[in-house]
């Protein structure tokens, strides 16, 4: 005699195990998008290649970085309006456009006699190559190399890193510290940042990290942090959080109107201010 037949699920479990299964599909689906579209949210670079270094800035010459897994980076060399102080700062840019919108920092930090390398990751600025953490610490150790070859010592070179720049500049310090580490809008890590803007995106999944604060707490690095109380990209709270971490912090500046893209934040006179005022401390 047969076994009898399987009995039918009833309706609501066969709608349970339904909507489960939909459910289930659609997460995995946006998980599998998230996965491997993330970084095009994380990095914004700009098309096309940037004009001659000295259209832009006078005395300024074009430099080509070449990096260790085989790339070659465009940047530009900046002299010291005034070569009074013998010192460097090495840029890393945030995450959206490329060296030719620092152009007025690179400006304000030469005519308070400090030379300047600008330059833009892989994939910005008519770069090849994709962008991600690994890479820009890449492209910022090929910088480093760069600013050694033409004779700044590490006791005399100094990072300014913005927004997810302060990522790669933290980072690169690790490995090479700077005589002092200036940090303009930081946040704490990129899964916070995640957290903030899309708060439905697991961290776990996330490709890159950048764990600022995490690392700058063992960092014994000269370091002042800049941030904007109107900033609606990266939340002053973390970057006073980042401040707090420090544990050889020389100063925190908060501007009180400035948002995150505005001029005061990004190359504004107090902002610059604070740099000289960390480099009187450390050269």
């Amino acid at each position: 005699m047969g076994a009898p037949a399987n009995p039918r699920p009833h309706p609501r479990l066969r709608r349970a195990l339904i909507v489960t299964t939909v459910v289930g599909g659609t997460l995995a689906l946006l998980g599998g998008l998230v996965w491997g579209g993330q970084r095009s949210l994380v990095y914004l670079p700009s098309g096309g290649d940037p004009p001659p270094a000295g259209e832009m800035i006078d005395g300024a010459e074009d430099v080509h970085l070449h990096t260790e897994d085989g790339l070659e980076l465009g940047g530009w060399y900046v002299p010291a309006s005034e070569p009074t102080r013998d010192a460097a700062v090495l840029v890393t840019n945030g995450n959206a456009g490329n060296r030719e919108s620092r152009v007025p920092l690179a400006r304000a930090l030469s005519e308070e006699g400090f030379s300047v390398l600008l330059f833009d990751y892989r994939g910005y600025g008519g770069n090849p190559g994709s962008p991600t953490e690994s890479g820009l610490t890449t492209d910022a150790r090929a910088a480093a190399n760069l600013l050694a070859e033409r004779g700044h010592t590490k006791d005399r070179v100094l990072y300014w890193g913005e927004s997810l720049g302060a990522g790669v500049a933290v980072n690169l310090a690790t490995e090479r510290p700077p005589a002092g580490l200036f940090l303009r809008s930081p946040f704490t890590s990129l899964a916070d940042m995640a957290g903030e803007h899309y708060p439905i995106v697991p961290s776990s999944i996330l490709r890159d990290t950048y764990p600022v604060r995490d690392i700058v707490s063992e960092l014994d690095v000269p370091t002042s942090v800049a941030s904007g109380e109107a900033d609606t990209v990266v939340p002053t709270e973390q970057s006073h959080q980042v401040a707090e971490a420090c544990p050889n912090l020389i100063e925190e500046i908060v501007l009180p109107d400035a948002g995150h893209n505005e001029a005061a934040m990004v190359h504004g006179p107090e902002v610059v201010a604070g740099f000289v005022r960390l480099a009187d401390r450390v050269l």
